[in-house]
């Protein structure tokens, strides 16, 4: 299998035709909508999608930060019988030589903040609460880089973020700091200046397995799946981007949402942003079926 599709699918055939062919590689897309849309399920099928595309299934990085999971696994099990293997905490025996053994660090999900029962937004917090939430993201760095990266030398090549919750400001959410650093450090950084974040003093001890295990950062899929406060597909459409915000940096933009038809309440979609592509610019309605979200004509 190829590790640099042309473009990536999303596991929609309809949905890939709406975007001029699928998603560029190397690229972000923002997928926003309020809670139960449907993001959850298109990011499912999304991660499945690498599976005949790049010969490697895609992997979840929830941030939920309030115990309970993005039913990734429920989602998975019931649309294509996936049993998604989740990373289990690194204890403290962590040794450098696991990240090359598949059997190890090939894990399909990673729920970085379990049971931790916090709000993501610093005015959620007094001082001291900050100060103690930022020390537990800097002990939750080494574990995002080790998840990460022992997935893409093994050959992932697209990651679904989600859990992401609404916030008055992006600069105000812990979450959007934390992908901010997944993003520009991670995801964006060539592969063996990861493992120098990762390694640290180990680095030189590491180098011959590096090199044998590179990977095309350029060649590597985010898809991160915001809640929004919006509900109404029309308000999201008119939804000021900030200046900083995430969505300014991203290279789609999808917006789900409700739209009313008659006396019924309905569900569609609008690719609000897709730069160096063609893409469908109409309201596309979807439904939620059994086998995943199907688009309508």
């Amino acid at each position: 299998m190829s590790n640099s599709p042309t473009r990536f699918s999303t596991g929609i055939p309809e949905l890939d035709t709406a975007l001029g062919g699928g998603l560029l590689p190397g690229t972000m897309t923002v997928v926003y909508g309020a809670t139960g849309i449907g993001k959850t399920q298109l990011g499912v099928q999304y991660a499945w999608a690498g599976k005949s595309q790049e010969g490697e299934t895609g992997i979840f990085f929830d941030m939920t930060s309030r115990g309970d999971s993005q039913s990734h696994c429920d989602y998975a099990e019931r649309l294509f019988n996936w049993n998604l293997r989740e990373r289990p905490p690194i204890v403290d025996d962590y040794e450098p030589n696991d990240i090359w053994d598949r059997n190890k660090s090939r894990w399909d999900a990673l729920h970085l903040f379990q049971q931790t029962g916090k709000r993501v937004t610093l005015s959620d917090l007094d001082f001291d609460q900050q100060r103690q939430w930022k020390a537990d993201l800097n002990r939750k760095l080494h574990e995002t880089i080790s998840y990460f990266y022992g997935n893409f030398v093994h050959g992932a090549r697209r990651c679904v973020v989600d859990g992401v919750e609404p916030a008055e400001r992006a600069s105000d959410s812990f979450q959007f700091e934390l992908f901010e650093y997944v993003y520009h450090q991670i995801l964006k950084k060539e592969c063996d200046w990861v493992a120098r974040d990762l390694f640290r003093v180990a680095f030189r001890s590491q180098i011959e397995q590096v090199e044998q295990h590179n990977y095309p950062h350029t060649g590597l899929n985010c898809l991160m799946l915001a809640t929004s406060h919006e509900i109404m597909l029309e308000d999201l459409i008119s939804r000021p981007i900030e200046s900083g915000d995430i969505f300014a940096n991203a290279n789609t933009i999808i917006l789900m949402g409700k739209v009313r038809e008659g006396t019924k309440m309905t569900r569609a979609l609008h690719v609000a942003k897709h730069r160096g592509s063609a893409c469908d610019d109409s309201i596309i309605p979807f439904e939620i079926q059994a086998d995943g979200l199907h688009l309508l004509s």
